[in-house]
């Protein structure tokens, strides 16, 4: 299986990086955190302009139609950059799970979307911003109200209960779960990529004894057995995008290398990597979230026997 971009897949792939290296997204999760959503909202719009709200979303409705490879390339460079907001829940699970023409095309357009899907997703993200706010129960698909928040260990992600409100008609709730599976699995990769990243760098420069701690073997390896993981996990990211994987093994591949480098990275980092004021601590953080988010590795696990033994 080849699995190298296209021409154009890199070039959007380079847009991207180009959009969220000069547009402050860490800054924009720490005012997304705080509870102001301004400069979160703002990437938001930077993002659809580049086509990122439309890419799930289908041609007849306004949508880019976009496969599940360029889903993955957004995905993962949101991951990276730590960009707020529920896009896993508005660019990746409504565009499938909904049918209404406007909704989509407003969705696609930019405007902002959460769900929650019981039991697995028992919360709507970010639903005290979003405009278009959903509840799955089984096979049905509600409008819903917000109700009381929760606590989630990343800052950026503010949860909370929603009531339904008017059923309405529901797409391909399996295909939509999975596709949202797919994205949390890119984002997680991205955010385990980044912590890599600033984990590599900062040994370069933090000095003991006279050396850089980069130097020192046992540190070496540590950072070396992270690099092994994601390179791991990447494959099977891409092969559920291509359909030559389950969404749960990619889920499950990406979510152990990511929570590897992020306790590679608070090792390396030594005490400064435990503040919060330190930037490490954004992605340390979301990397834990993003671990049970969309389905528990003990469910995905499961899933992936079921499958094997059919």
């Amino acid at each position: 299986m080849n699995f190298e971009l296209t021409d154009d897949q890199r070039d959007f792939r380079s847009s991207l990086e180009s959009l969220l290296s000069a547009a402050d997204p860490v800054g924009a999760a720490r005012a997304w955190a705080s509870g102001d959503h301004a400069p979160g909202l703002a990437l938001w719009s930077r993002l659809a302009e580049q086509g990122v709200t439309a890419l799930a979303t289908p041609e007849e409705h306004g949508g880019m139609g976009a496969t599940p490879i360029e889903l993955v390339i957004a995905f993962e460079a949101l991951g990276r950059h730590a960009v707020p907001g529920p896009w896993v829940e508005s660019a990746a699970y409504l565009p499938c799970a909904l049918t209404d023409a406007d909704t989509l095309g407003a969705l696609a357009e930019g405007a902002v979307g959460t769900v929650a899907v019981p039991p697995l997703v028992p919360y709507a993200v970010d639903a005290d911003v979003a405009e278009h706010v959903y509840l799955v129960t089984g096979s049905a698909l509600a409008t819903a109200t917000a109700g009381d928040s929760k606590t989630s260990v990343d800052r950026t992600r503010h949860l909370f209960t929603v009531t339904s409100s008017t059923d309405v008609t529901a797409g391909d709730l399996d295909a939509a779960f999975d596709l949202a599976v797919l994205a949390t699995s890119a984002q997680i990769l991205g955010a385990g990529e980044r912590v890599l990243a600033d984990s590599v760098t900062y040994v370069k420069q933090r000095k003991q004894f006279g050396r850089e701690i980069g130097s020192y073997q046992a540190i070496k390896h540590a950072l070396a057995d992270v690099r092994i993981a994601l390179d791991f996990a990447r494959p099977l990211v891409l092969g559920a995008a291509l359909g030559e994987a389950s969404a749960s093994a990619a889920k499950v591949a990406a979510s152990d290398a990511a929570y590897l480098a992020s306790r590679t990275g608070l090792q390396v980092h030594g005490a400064i990597g435990y503040t919060a004021e330190f930037d490490l601590s954004i992605w340390i953080t979301k990397v834990r979230a993003l671990v049970t988010a969309w389905g528990t590795p003990t469910h995905h696990r499961a899933a992936i026997l079921k499958e094997l033994v059919g």
